[in-house]
């Protein structure tokens, strides 16, 4: 319990100095005390391991679907840094687009650029917008560097702020469960579930303002979330790192039909 409150007190003392890293269009403060080097290079190891231990489809139309989305909405993104002043975020990012033969309802985006949906989603996307909607809120997590967030936090939390080499070197295993959790990868529930749901909903705004621009329509966002709820069963809020599903939608259609959607998309 001791412990437990050290690394609230350490994640307060550290919002308070950490005062320059905002997120791309809600403008939050975030705490991340990883730098950017540091979580590519673990998400390039990372995901090498996932891609030579998977089954990884190369070939076929979902495969070349994944990527063809992929790479608009890697553009789209590519146009709204530069055009928000957010542009030094590129320097970290060589996209890539895979599709795993696992039947998890499951999607994710690690630093850099680095995708995986899993077939076992396809049926809820159905086709290329439904896709876009699911790549642009995972792309959103990397570009809002909430992973960095989940990481410092889940540092702090689990091994009392224990400096990122040394938790490699003393407990790698463990990072690297915090690691694939902090970016969907892998499940956690437990202290770090209000600030997860709070990543979520700016995944979903980033998400959308990410496939408009790369010329899907956003509105039909809420129809892919509505067949997660239906064919899934939502789980609890409070249980989740995820948003309920009517929460959800209703977040969705409130900021696309807001000024500030508008503002980005036109």
């Amino acid at each position: 319990m001791n412990k437990f409150f050290f690394g609230l007190a350490i994640v307060f003392s550290a919002s308070i100095f950490i005062q320059c890293n905002r997120v791309p269009l809600t403008k939050r403060r975030q705490v991340s005390l990883l730098s950017e080097s540091n979580m590519l290079s673990m998400s390039t190891t990372q995901y090498q391991q996932v891609l030579a231990s998977s089954p990884v489809i190369t070939q076929g139309p979902e495969a070349m679907m994944v990527k063809s989305v992929g790479e608009k909405m890697a553009r789209s993104v590519e146009g709204f840094l530069k055009n928000n002043g957010y542009q030094d975020r590129l320097q970290y990012f060589e996209w890539e687009f895979n599709l795993i033969d696992n039947e998890q309802v499951n999607a994710w985006c690690m630093p850099g650029g680095k995708v995986c949906f899993y077939t076992g989603i396809l049926p809820m996307t159905q086709d290329e917008n439904g896709l876009a909607v699911v790549m642009g809120h995972e792309i959103a997590h990397a570009v809002a560097r909430h992973g960095n967030e989940r990481m410092s936090q889940g540092l702090i939390v689990s091994f009392g702020g224990m400096a990122l080499d040394v938790a490699l070197s003393q407990k790698p295993e463990a990072t690297r469960n915090l690691f694939l959790s902090a970016y969907g990868a892998g499940a956690q529930v437990g202290v770090m579930l209000p600030f997860s749901r709070k990543n979520e909903l700016e995944a979903d705004q980033l998400g959308l303002v990410f496939m408009q621009l790369a010329g899907y329509d956003a509105r039909k966002a809420s129809e892919f979330w509505e067949r997660m709820a239906q064919n899934g069963g939502s789980v609890p809020e409070f249980m989740s790192t995820h948003p309920s599903d009517e929460r959800r939608i209703n977040e969705i259609n409130k900021f696309i039909n807001s000024k500030e959607f508008k503002k980005y998309t036109n």
